[in-house]
């Protein structure tokens, strides 16, 4: 594998390291380009616009002292590492925050319930570290490698930074913080995968060899800053494993609850959709026989357990028509009136 030279070197370094000054070029670019993702992400997540989130992964800047800091830390520059840590954490704390100023204007009624660019972002899996993983390895890649430069648009698409921090801004200003600490742990995710594999490229590149010859200031690599970035991943791959099982449990119950709940309606006579038959029978209830409906909707089960429990023994409460004291019946027969007539 061919090694870095020192225009890749020089390169590298212009684009991953910001300036000090807040009125530089790079600084005002980043903080521009940021505040302008967030708006474009927390509008999209609240208008449930994937289109506009994705647009949002392009304009955000985020990965820049993301990267920056695998270079820093390869380059064993000090200064660097720190001060691209915290333009990250700077950074993610103004999306966070944008994202409950918009949330506040907001404020939906259902609290982000059915927006589907919230859902998708609130169960990171290991298949997320997974993909994180292969994409800060390509990122680092077209870096290291100008003539692949064009893959960045698409490696910014695939890690998705700004997006789960906007979410999380949201999920606080409605007091749903289970999830936004959840959508907080997809977006340090991408943030571990992209220092691992940026530090084992630029390693692998000979890019310290390459700065030593550019005259850049190189201080003295330990094994100990490795065991570190490994430590990180570990640590951000426990929960996503918790995830992981959780949603395949979840996945699980409900193949399981699909059979009971359509031989629960064919039993009773209910009447539900055609398509994603038992997630209906769980959130319209059910009727009885088109002949003769019974007084009441049925209490829709709410659990496995519960649809098991009436498959055997189906007997629950329901109020009578004529509105006098509730009586037990049958869910899909008739009651005792409506027989007798």
């Amino acid at each position: 594998m061919a090694s870095a030279d020192v225009t890749a070197v020089h390169r590298m370094t212009e684009a991953l390291f910001i300036e000090r000054r807040l009125r530089s070029p790079s600084s005002t670019r980043f903080w521009g380009l940021l505040v302008l993702a967030s708006v474009i992400a927390s509008a999209g997540v609240v208008g449930d616009s994937t289109a506009t989130v994705i647009g949002a992964m392009i304009v955000a800047p985020l990965m820049t002292p993301i990267l920056g800091s695998a270079l820093a830390l390869v380059l064993a520059d000090r200064s660097q590492v720190v001060r691209c840590v915290l333009l990250v954490l700077g950074g993610a704390l103004a999306v966070v925050a944008i994202g409950m100023l918009l949330g506040w204007i907001v404020s939906p009624p259902d609290a982000f319930s059915s927006n589907s660019q919230v859902s998708s972002r609130i169960t990171p899996r290991l298949i997320d570290l997974l993909a994180a993983l292969a994409t800060g390895t390509v990122g680092a890649f077209a870096l290291v490698r100008a003539d692949i430069s064009d893959t960045l648009p698409g490696v910014a698409i695939a890690i998705s930074l700004v997006p789960p921090l906007a979410v999380t801004g949201l999920l606080i200003t409605v007091g749903r913080y289970h999830d936004a600490a959840e959508s907080a742990l997809l977006f340090g995710t991408n943030v571990a995968a992209i220092v691992a594999t940026g530090t084992v490229v630029f390693l692998v590149y000979g890019i310290r060899g390459a700065a030593q010859e550019s005259g850049l200031r190189v201080g003295r690599f330990r094994g100990w800053t490795l065991a570190a970035v490994a430590c990180v991943v570990v640590l951000v791959a426990v929960p996503l494993t918790s995830g992981t099982v959780t949603v395949a449990r979840d996945r699980a119950l409900a193949a399981d609850a699909r059979p009971v709940a359509e031989r629960w309606a064919a039993t009773r006579h209910c009447r539900t959709p055609r398509s994603r038959r038992a997630t209906a029978l769980s959130s319209s209830g059910c009727w009885g026989s088109r002949r003769s409906p019974p007084p009441a909707r049925c209490a829709p089960p709410s659990t496995v357990t519960e649809w098991r429990t009436r498959t055997s023994n189906s007997t629950w409460w329901a109020a009578g028509r004529t509105g006098a004291r509730p009586t037990p019946v049958r869910c899909g027969t008739r009651s005792t009136a409506d027989r007798q007539r």
